[in-house]
């Protein structure tokens, strides 16, 4: 019998170019990008990318409905606003990406926050990810000033780095992140999905509003002579 060529222990059934052998389907799965260095013409990328999206896309959902429940009470519509353009700009520039992590979000996140400070705080050049987040986060509010509350920004911001590192988690390479609000929007928005896909053109990025707002949480459900459940 072929061991999996990655732990050594359990059968192995795909064909993994990345390490030259036979990896077992959990390992794959498991590992696949974040350990592994997949190439992008592998026959498993694809079909385990849409899996995992789909499948986190499910435990993002309430965790996302709770913190958009925790920005309304915060501050509204407004910091609701800055945290759904993040959403929006992450999605377009990531979606049609196999090799993006979660730490170039985070690091997008923070660059902006720094450059909302009232101190100068000397830094390193941004990076291509904080770059493209910073250009639509200021061509946004230029045409649309009336929309985000720049006091409250930084707060917004520092919520939001806070609530991507819990859900990305602690692998080095973590794509938890990104893979959970992409299947999410793909799974529950996909008119938005299929827009922001289309559109290319960067610095005119259209915030949905409502639209991608997370759907509400479902009525709690008693049994009874009318239920299907029986």
């Amino acid at each position: 019998m072929s061991h999996c060529v990655y732990c050594s222990q359990r059968k192995g059934k795909r064909s993994c170019p990345a390490l030259g052998g036979l990896i077992c389907s959990q390992c794959c799965g498991e590992h696949r990008i974040v350990r592994v260095g997949c190439p992008s013409d592998c026959l498993y990328l694809e079909s385990g990318s849409d899996y995992q999206q789909k499948r986190l896309a499910l435990q993002f959902m309430p965790i996302r409905r709770e913190f958009y429940r925790e920005l309304t009470e915060l501050g509204g519509e407004k910091s609701v606003a800055l945290f759904n353009l993040v959403e929006v700009v992450t999605f377009g520039y990531f979606q049609g990406r196999r090799d993006g992590q979660d730490a170039e979000v985070v690091a997008a996140l923070q660059a902006l926050r720094r450059t909302l400070s009232p101190l100068h705080i000397p830094a390193a050049p941004m990076p291509v990810f904080a770059e493209y987040l910073k250009k639509e986060f200021d061509s946004f509010t230029k045409q649309n000033p009336q929309q985000i509350d720049m006091s409250s920004a930084p707060d917004i911001l520092d919520r939001a780095i806070t609530f991507v590192s819990r859900f990305s988690g602690t692998e080095l390479r973590s794509q938890r992140f990104l893979s959970g609000l992409i299947g999410y929007v793909r799974a529950y928005h996909p008119e938005i999905a299929e827009h922001l896909t289309r559109q290319r053109e960067p610095g005119h990025i259209i915030l949905p509003g409502q639209q991608f707002m997370p759907p509400p949480a479902p009525e709690p459900h008693t049994h009874g002579p009318g239920c299907h459940h029986h």
